[in-house]
């Protein structure tokens, strides 16, 4: 007969066990894929990911392949035929890697997983604590008491990495013949650098990426759509159509605006989080209308006649 009790680490449990007449302390890890309840007792979490949850795996799951589409643009060239076969490749591995993800991940077999439901931010970093009941022996509670939104994103991109190094070096050797040959791989070297990096971020900083990556997200969409204006000189409704690139370049920021603003309202009254989605062309009908007014040569001239 075993009386459990936890300590503050959501992964650890401590009580006393009824053995041979007698009661012994017993403390613990819960184990993985498992984490105490209300009733301070370990317990096999079954609950499926809420939508905030699915909205952040798929945030971790945008940076790679995001990273893969700038340096494939920045290396590729203007007049690089490649491009779009290596964005249609990165693309691929990305999507593959995130269904074998979901596959590998418990229940094994079925695109769905299993979740224990983020609390607090110490959720994410048991390993600071370790609880000392006695004050001379530490109890080490590491544990994913996130289950699995913490390992989920690094299998990720495991998988991510290998499938690219799979099957990038032979497409870019085929294709990429407008490229030099010291060129051609470099966005695959860039994703060498990136991955580790990424790997690192969500190590260290998933907890705060969990809780920040809404905002995160609407302030970098909407830095990058102002940069891209401008440097492409985009300064009139004429301007934005002139090129189907620009198109898409604004409808990709359209989308991950209307993304950070359902992560930040998490749609839980849809009548009044809907309606927020239609600030979504907002910063760029702001821009084409103001920029006009902001325009460095005009304010340069104005300033030298004296006005």
């Amino acid at each position: 007969m075993a009386v459990v009790m936890s300590s503050t680490c959501p992964g650890l449990y401590c009580g006393k066990t009824l053995i041979n007449g007698s009661f012994e302390s017993e403390c613990g890890v819960c184990p993985r894929g498992e984490r105490t309840n209300l009733q301070k007792i370990c317990e096999k979490c079954t609950e499926s990911p809420e939508l905030y949850d699915w909205l952040y795996l798929g945030f971790m799951a945008m940076l790679p392949l995001v990273l893969h589409w700038f340096f494939i643009e920045w290396y590729s060239g203007k007049k690089s035929s490649s491009a779009l076969f290596q964005h249609v490749t990165a693309l691929l591995e990305c999507g593959v890697a995130a269904v074998v993800t979901l596959l590998v991940n418990d229940p094994v077999g079925q695109l769905s997983i299993r979740s224990c439901r983020v609390q607090m931010l110490s959720d994410w970093y048991t390993m600071l604590y370790n609880p000392s009941p006695d004050y001379v022996t530490t109890l080490h509670c590491t544990q994913e008491a996130v289950f699995p939104l913490y390992t989920i994103v690094l299998i990720y991109y495991a998988f991510c990495l290998v499938l690219m190094m799979l099957l990038r070096p032979l497409l870019v050797k085929k294709i990429a013949c407008g490229l030099g040959k010291s060129d051609r791989f470099k966005s695959i070297y860039a994703a060498l650098y990136f991955f580790p990096i990424l790997t690192v971020l969500q190590a260290v900083g998933g907890g705060l990426l969990y809780y920040a990556f809404p905002y995160i997200i609407l302030v970098l969409s909407l830095v990058t759509l102002a940069v891209y204006m401008s440097a492409s000189e985009i300064q009139s409704f004429k301007n934005l159509v002139a090129k189907k690139k620009r198109l898409v370049v604004l409808f990709s920021h359209w989308l991950l605006h209307a993304y950070g603003i359902i992560s930040i309202s998490r749609l839980d009254k849809l009548e009044q989080d809907l309606p927020l989605l239609a600030l979504v062309p907002g910063p760029a009908l702001f821009y084409l209308l103001t920029s006009k007014f902001t325009e460095p040569n005009r304010i340069l001239s104005e300033g030298g006649s004296g006005h």
